[in-house]
């Protein structure tokens, strides 16, 4: 699948794939120089680029588990969604979740993204759900 991307900035480095079989593709930071994010500071990121995601698919943004293991260094929505018709830059918005101040150097990996399909629904609304064997039992109530 072909994504077309525009890199608004002569910096900026295209999302990489570090393995072979990896689902997830790295994203940089590009800035000018470091920025050191606080305990619980949140920042938005820039990436420098901009994307057409085709109609059908979305960007899956997702913190990297290296920098949240080792730095406290997450994403502040979870999961970022890019849709397919946004055309702005992507920004990656993180969160630094550790007690000690964290630098993000221009260049680094500081995300990643992963293309996903996903339907539209149509909603129909009924009177009555069918029955299951979890019925309406909430969080927990499988198991641990």
């Amino acid at each position: 699948m072909k994504i077309d991307v525009v890199k608004l900035r002569d910096d900026a480095i295209l999302p990489e794939y570090q393995t072979k079989g990896a689902a997830g593709a790295d994203l940089h930071a590009c800035i000018d120089e470091p920025i050191v994010l606080q305990p619980l500071e949140r920042r938005m990121i820039p990436t420098g680029l901009s994307m057409a995601i085709p109609e059908g698919l979305e960007v899956q943004i997702r913190a990297r588990s290296g920098m949240s293991i080792k730095h406290g260094i997450t994403m502040v929505n979870g999961i970022g969604t890019i849709d397919a018709d946004y055309r702005g830059e992507l920004g990656v918005l993180v969160i630094n979740l550790s007690q000690d101040a964290f630098t993000i150097e221009p260049g680094m990996r500081i995300a990643q993204m992963v293309v996903a399909r996903y339907d539209v629904a149509d909603w129909n609304v009924v009177t009555e759900l069918d029955e299951t064997d979890r019925g309406s039992g909430g969080y927990g109530s499988s198991g641990s």
